[in-house]
């Protein structure tokens, strides 16, 4: 059995988990995620016995403030039956605005909706002590019904995954979406083999680079560090001369912090929620990629379910969708506004103490960035992932990217 599935125990307090992997993320969750005021100020008592954590009121405030964002109205009653006890594995962490605007209304609040017929105990991987990649084997399993994870990190098990969001493939969400669109029917024939099927995708707000010291254009990354994700970021960052570092996501900010990079990509969200513009000065406005992310379900499980309730669910992840996609899209300004300390723009993330500097994209820059797409990292995506993914590329994403793989 693989060394993965030791991390699937239910493992330490939602407390200790995010503390172990990052203080922000143990502050963040304390202050954004708990339902009562009971429940926090007790947690932020416990807080205040750990070193270096204060309240994030700011963001508190934040997410109050998008309570609305997603309430679920759209799916068709269940009947009457028998309960349905559903195990959902989401998001990085339960600070993530999709696990608190979508996955808490949708899947955990589940119950509430369907006179507790269908009940859903929600965790991210955080709480789980999970890396992201272990999702498709754990949802193949059974030990979850619902998994989701970026496909980037889920594509060692299935290669075809990882060119449903190559960097520099899809400047406009827009386009980010119609790809998705096009290349589940074909992502899912691979992973029914290993029991499990994505019933949506979605994207957090684009990825973009966060850097300690000014920039002005991508000629000016040669020779820094930066910390990328998945393969195609890696051959992006080494095409403009840079040098690629694989860092987890918890420990990017004592690494901006230390110099032990120079720059990092994570979402423009992403970065705000965990405080790097405390370590980092310049971020940049040119999407290099979407970290486009699937909630799968196990295949046995979703084809013995009550129609009604399979129908239920369908509606409920279709809603899901839509708000998703939504917040990839409104989440990538707002996280460039909280980063920059535009109060006005900065709606789902916190405010900046220290501002950033944004650093605009131009004309020129997104000619560049398209040409490593097409010279760099789609033939080298190709050649990982083998002839078949080309044709496939060629049949589903050309079209849409503009770019077609061998010219």
């Amino acid at each position: 059995m693989p060394s993965a599935w030791a991390g699937l125990a239910p493992g330490a307090s939602l407390l200790a988990s995010s503390h172990r992997r990052s203080r922000l993320t143990a502050l963040d969750t304390a202050s954004s995620y708990l339902e009562s005021a009971a429940e926090t100020t007790m947690m932020l008592k416990s807080l205040a016995k750990l070193p270096g954590l204060l309240p994030s009121f700011a963001l508190m405030g934040a997410l109050s403030a998008t309570s609305a964002f997603a309430q679920p109205t759209a799916a068709p009653p269940v009947p009457p039956g028998p309960r349905v006890n559903i195990v959902a594995i989401t998001q990085p962490v339960p600070t993530n605005t999709q696990f608190t605007l979508v996955d808490v209304p949708y899947l955990r609040d589940m119950a509430a909706r369907t006179g507790g017929r269908l009940n859903v105990t929600l965790a991210s991987h955080a709480e789980r002590n999970l890396g992201g990649a272990e999702i498709v084997r754990l949802v193949r399993s059974g030990q979850a019904e619902i998994g989701a994870g970026t496909l980037s990190t889920l594509s060692g098990d299935v290669p075809i995954l990882d060119g449903v969001d190559l960097s520099g493939m899809a400047p406009r969400i827009a386009d980010a979406r119609r790809i998705t669109e096009g290349l589940m029917p074909v992502a899912n024939r691979d992973l029914e083999r290993f029991g499990v099927r994505l019933v949506i995708m979605y994207p957090f707000p684009a990825q973009v680079l966060f850097c300690r010291s000014a920039f002005r254009s991508l000629e000016e990354l040669r020779g820094r560090k930066i910390r990328t994700f998945g393969a195609s970021l890696v051959d992006l960052v080494g095409s403009l001369g840079a040098q690629p570092v694989s860092i987890g996501f918890p420990e990017v900010y004592s690494a901006l912090e230390r110099g032990v990079v120079d720059c990092a990509i994570t979402g423009t969200g992403s970065g705000a929620a965990a405080r790097w513009p405390e370590v980092s000065s310049h971020i940049s406005d040119l999407p290099l990629s979407w970290a486009v992310a699937g909630y799968m379900v196990n295949l046995a499980w979703w084809n013995r379910l009550d129609p009604a309730v399979r129908a239920h669910l369908e509606a409920t992840f279709h809603e899901m969708s839509d708000k998703l996609w939504q917040l990839g899209d409104e989440g990538t300004r707002d996280g460039i506004d909280c980063n920059t300390g535009n109060r006005e723009g900065c709606r789902l993330n916190q405010l900046a103490p220290r501002p950033m500097t944004e650093v605009k994209s131009t004309p020129e820059e997104a000619a560049r960035l398209r040409s490593i797409f097409e010279r760099t990292v789609l033939p080298n995506w190709v050649g990982r992932c083998g002839a078949r993914c080309g044709e496939i590329y060629n049949q589903v994403v050309a079209p849409i990217s503009g770019v077609r793989f061998g010219g």
